[in-house]
C-alpha cells in the first residue's frame, strides 16, 4: 500500500514518547461549500464575522473562502485570520491523497486562535471534491508541489503576515509535498512539521508499476480517477536525496501502529535532516483519533511556537 485516502485529523491520550513560482493574485469568495460535499468534519460557513473564543490567551478570528491565481491555475482553500492589527506568523496546511482543506479545520482554528495566521488548500486536481482548478488525472506530486509553492509565496506577500515566519506542514501525501517543497524554498520556511509524511509513495509505486509502458492512461485508485503522468512523474523523484536540503527543523509526529506508511520511513527521515525531531503516538494509525489528534496538534503549536514567536 502506498497512501492513504481521505486523511482523519481529529480530538487527548497519554503523553506520546519523544523519540520560485509565477506571482500569484487573491480572490475572496463567501460562497457557501455544496451541501453534497462529504467530509470528516462539519463544513464551516465562510463568514468574515470573528469567531467567538474563550480563555484569556485565544484570539477571535475571521475565516474566509480564498482563492489563488497563478498561471493558468486556480487554488481553493479557507484562510484563517486573527482579529486585530499587526503581522502573524502563517502556517499552510496541506492535505493527504484524495483529501480537502476540510482536513484541517480543527488545526486551522486552533492555531488562528493562537495567534497564527493559516491557510489550508485544495490541491489542484488532488480530490474528487477539490475546489481548485484541474483534473484528477492531471495531479502528479510535482503538480502539487508547484501548487504550494504559488501559496507559499502568495502566503509570504499578504499585508498582515510576518513573511520571516511561515510555516508548512501537512499530513500524509500532503506531508510527503510539504517535504518537497521545503527543500526547495530552504530558509524561507521557519519549521516543518508533519504528520505520518508518505515518504514512500515514490518507493512503493515504482516497485508496483515498474513497466511504464504497459499502464493505461488512466486507472483508478482508492476513490480517485488518476492518469500514467502520476505514475511518470514518480521515476524523477527521489525523497531521501532531496528533503534534507531544508536545513531547517522538522518535527514528524508518527503514530506506531500506521500500516500505511512504515516507521521505518519517518526514522530514515530524522536521519536524513540536520535538526529532525520524531514523536511516536502509541497505538495511533495512519490518521490519528479524537485525542491523538488533539495531541499532536498542540505539539505541533508548542513546535511553530519555538520558531515563530
Amino acid at each position: 500500500m502506498c497512501l492513504c485516502g481521505l486523511l482523519l485529523f481529529g480530538c487527548t491520550a497519554a503523553k506520546p514518547e519523544l523519540t520560485e513560482p509565477k506571482a500569484a493574485q487573491a480572490t475572496v469568495q463567501p460562497t457557501e461549500v455544496p451541501a453534497e460535499q462529504p467530509t470528516e468534519e462539519p463544513m464551516e460557513e465562510p463568514t468574515t464575522e470573528p469567531q467567538q473564543t474563550q480563555g484569556s490567551d485565544i484570539m477571535s478570528f475571521t475565516m474566509e473562502d480564498y482563492t489563488i491565481a497563478y498561471g493558468e491555475k486556480t487554488v481553493f482553500g479557507r484562510l484563517y485570520t486573527p482579529d486585530g492589527e499587526g503581522k502573524y506568523p502563517a502556517v499552510i496546511l496541506s492535505h493527504g491523497f484524495n483529501g480537502t482543506n476540510s482536513d484541517f479545520v480543527k488545526e486551522c482554528r486552533y492555531y488562528a486562535e493562537h495567534g497564527y495566521v493559516a491557510y489550508a488548500l485544495d490541491f489542484c486536481g488532488g480530490s474528487g471534491r477539490s475546489r481548485s482548478s484541474g483534473k484528477s488525472t492531471d495531479m502528479t506530486l510535482t503538480s502539487e508541489k508547484e501548487d504550494l509553492l504559488a501559496v507559499f509565496e502568495h502566503i509570504r506577500s499578504l499585508d498582515n503576515v510576518d513573511s520571516d515566519h511561515i510555516v508548512l506542514f501537512g499530513g500524509s501525501q500532503g506531508g510527503l509535498i510539504s517535504a518537497l517543497a521545503a527543500a526547495e524554498l530552504g530558509d524561507k520556511v521557519a519549521c516543518l512539521p508533519l504528520y505520518f509524511p508518505a515518504f514512500n509513495i515514490p518507493s512503493d509505486w515504482r516497485a508496483n508499476h515498474p513497466n511504464l509502458d504497459a499502464e493505461p492512461e488512466t486507472f483508478d485508485f482508492w476513490g480517485l480517477k488518476m492518469g500514467k503522468g502520476f505514475i511518470e512523474d514518480l521515476y524523477d523523484i527521489d525523497v531521501f536525496e532531496t528533503i534534507g536540503n531544508y536545513k531547517g527543523d522538522v518535527l514528524i509526529i508518527h503514530g506506531t501502529e500506521d500500516t500505511i506508511v512504515a516507521m521505518t520511513y519517518a526514522r530514515r527521515a530524522v536521519d536524513t535532516y540536520d535538526n529532525a525531531e520524531l514523536i511516536t503516538m502509541p497505538g495511533e494509525g495512519h490518521g490519528f483519533s479524537p485525542a491523538g489528534g488533539q495531541t499532536a496538534m498542540e505539539y505541533v503549536l508548542e513546535f511553530m511556537d519555538e520558531h515563530c514567536k
